[in-house]
């Protein structure tokens, strides 16, 4: 049932509007004694679920209980990031998602359909995971917040993603997404459908129809001037409110290009990407835009670390971004990387299977430690000086010598391709 709809390329919802939908929304679902949240954490902070979370606060006061944020894999926010994206919201109603340990499983899907799904490729089962404060916190509301926009492992983010992989376990988050990488991002990316989306949809209808999950989705675009306004809002408890915002985020986060790029300079937020787990949207979002022989630049100012996660950091340090067939042969000659198959597909979709260089510019990574793992290094003062974030507008830029090139303020906003890629 959809108890919200709204949105088009030019919609812009307001505060106000944001606050009068929720509220009106809310009023249909009725009276709840025991509500969880489940919003993205900081790395998602441009999705304004930090706001929706905030806005449902004020609504339900005490009888929200519990705010779960959807870590996945990532580092558990801090108090900083939790008063900046959730302002306004206790500190003590949030509550860490332990991705290794504080996860059931809620059934599995048969090894069958996985083959079904991915045409032969792959044939094991999978276990659907959820945060045990999902599945036994008996929670008469559970409000699934997020941001739908493409994705490099699911085609579009959000949905049903934000619970078995935002909340899931390591082995429901390592191998759904090796089925993205051996499946082909390229053949996923900006696809509402597609095998990893249909194995999330198959455990939803077939494991969790009993929770009472509603789903509150976001589409944020940019206006004339560059700022970032809420283009879509749809809110409901099944698929529709996931391909309704799809649909519209396809239109509005989906850059086509007319040729492929020589050089594209990608900006990271230091606030929102600290590692190459979360920084290599640059590298994922452009991947079918770049030209073969081209340079993507990387202004990473916040890049400390590669893992956010201690155990996929070292895995990242030790394999490296060497492509597919590199990726392959380390999964069939190390245990230790067949036990960790999100790495293995992040080390996949991280690389540019030798088509284009990928120049990392970091605030503290070393250039031993980026060249180890097969990125080009380059002082980021030096780039700065170049290529300045603050005088370069989105798209299109010629420098002062004449040189072209692509500039993206936000990689995790969009995706980019170019005609000629998308075609193949």
């Amino acid at each position: 049932m959809i108890y919200y709809k709204s949105g088009s390329e030019n919609t812009v919802i307001g505060p106000e509007d944001l606050k009068n939908a929720l509220f009106s929304a809310m009023e249909k679902i009725g009276p709840r004694k025991k509500v969880l949240a489940v919003p993205p954490d900081f790395s998602r902070f441009h999705s304004r679920a930090g706001d929706v979370t905030s806005l449902l606060y004020s609504y339900y006061g005490e009888q929200i209980t519990d705010i779960l944020p959807a870590l996945g894999t990532h580092a558990p926010m801090t108090a900083n990031e939790i008063s900046e994206m959730f302002r306004g919201v206790p500190h003590d109603l949030f509550r860490v998602h332990d991705w290794r340990k504080d996860v059931v499983t809620v059934g599995t899907v048969p090894g069958e359909y996985v083959s079904e799904i991915t045409g032969g490729a792959l044939a094991y089962s999978w276990p659907a995971q959820l945060n045990n404060l999902v599945f036994n916190g008996g929670h008469d509301l559970i409000l699934s917040v997020g941001q739908v926009v493409p994705h490099e492992v699911i085609g579009m983010a959000n949905y049903n993603k934000n619970l078995f992989i935002g909340t899931g376990g390591p082995e429901g988050i390592n191998k759904s997404h090796f089925i993205g990488a051996v499946y082909g991002m390229e053949r996923i990316m900006g696809k509402a459908l597609n095998p990893v989306r249909s194995l999330l949809n198959y455990a939803s209808d077939h494991f969790i129809t009993h929770l009472p999950v509603v789903y509150i989705q976001t589409v944020i675009g940019r206006d004339d001037s560059g700022k970032l306004v809420i283009r879509g809002l749809f809110i409901g408890d099944d698929e529709e409110v996931f391909t309704r915002a799809a649909e519209l985020s396809i239109k509005i986060n989906f850059t086509l290009l007319d040729k492929p790029l020589r050089k594209t300079v990608v900006y990271l937020d230091p606030a929102e990407f600290k590692s190459t787990w979360l920084g290599n949207k640059s590298v994922y979002r452009t991947r079918m835009a770049m030209a073969d022989g081209g340079e993507l630049i990387v202004l990473a100012p916040g890049m400390k670390e590669f893992g956010e996660d201690k155990e996929i950091d070292r895995l990242i340090r030790k394999y490296g971004y060497r492509g597919t067939p590199a990726t392959l042969k380390s999964l069939a000659d190390n245990p230790e990387l067949g036990e960790n198959l999100s790495a293995a597909a992040h080390l996949i979709h991280g690389s540019s299977e030798d088509r284009f260089s990928i120049t990392y510019c970091p605030g503290f990574l070393s250039r031993t430690e980026i060249e180890s793992v097969n990125f080009r290094y380059h002082d980021l003062s030096e780039m700065y000086a170049r290529y300045n974030p603050q005088k370069l507008k989105e798209g299109f830029n010629i420098m002062d010598d004449g040189e072209e090139i692509f500039y993206i303020s936000n990689p995790a906003l969009g995706l980019w391709s170019s005609r000629e890629r998308l075609s193949r």
